[in-house]
């Protein structure tokens, strides 16, 4: 589907919407009504294509935004472009794919995760301890972790959502990852209590650090052991 223009493109996702989706979405913040196994399907359908990608970004819809981000070449990005897309993405959804399928991949993402760690906007600065988190567990050389549970320790409690929910993410890798940090990771969750009331549905792991870290180390022991 080469030479495929943004118009046709957006009549296709136009004709997925669905007004139950888009009302299931919408609780969760994300303001489009597209069923992303039909969105990952119309992407595979087009295949990479930068230009197409880079243009649907532009219309500034939320579902077009989506499918940019599957179809787009990660590496392609320049720091700058990739650091306005962050800005720009206010939506959970569009926000979590763009630092996991794209600047997760991009030769720029040591550079962005120092710059967006200490950023004032909460949410930029979420997508830094997101990308503090990937390399917490596959790329910890270098890291002060020690440093990471102080400032988890002083400023979790009171983090707006986004950003406290990161920040909870790498408390609980480095407890799963890093055993000589495990003690002091559980107990700074068990202290802050942050998620430790949040709905958890059967078979899934509760984001309360304590629990969470237990739960995959004891599959971890058992797989291994």
């Amino acid at each position: 589907m080469a030479g495929t223009t943004v118009d046709e493109v957006l009549a296709e996702l136009a004709a997925l919407e669905d007004p139950k989706a888009r009302a299931v979405n919408e609780r969760h913040g994300d303001d489009h009504g597209v069923n992303l196994g039909k969105l990952r399907a119309l992407a595979k359908r087009l295949k990479t294509q930068q230009d197409l990608a880079r243009e649907l970004w532009g219309t500034g819809d939320t579902a077009a935004r989506l499918l940019a981000l599957l179809v787009c070449r990660p590496k392609a990005f320049e720091r700058d472009e990739l650091d306005t897309m962050l800005r720009e993405a206010r939506t959970p959804k569009v926000h979590d794919w763009l630092v996991n399928y794209v600047v997760k991949k991009s030769r720029h993402s040591e550079e962005l995760r120092l710059a967006w760690f200490a950023d004032p906007d909460p949410v930029v600065a979420s997508a830094g301890w997101a990308l503090t988190t990937e390399r917490v567990a596959k790329k910890p050389e270098g890291l002060d972790l020690p440093g990471l549970l102080d400032v988890i320790e002083a400023e979790m409690k009171d983090a707006p959502d986004r950003l406290q929910w990161a920040m909870n993410h790498c408390l609980a890798q480095i407890g799963i990852d890093h055993p000589e940090y495990r003690a002091r990771a559980i107990d700074i969750g068990e202290r802050l209590e942050v998620l430790k009331d949040y709905p958890t549905p059967p078979n899934c792991t509760s984001p309360f650090v304590p629990v969470w870290i237990t739960e995959i180390v004891r599959r971890q022991v058992e797989t291994t052991g």
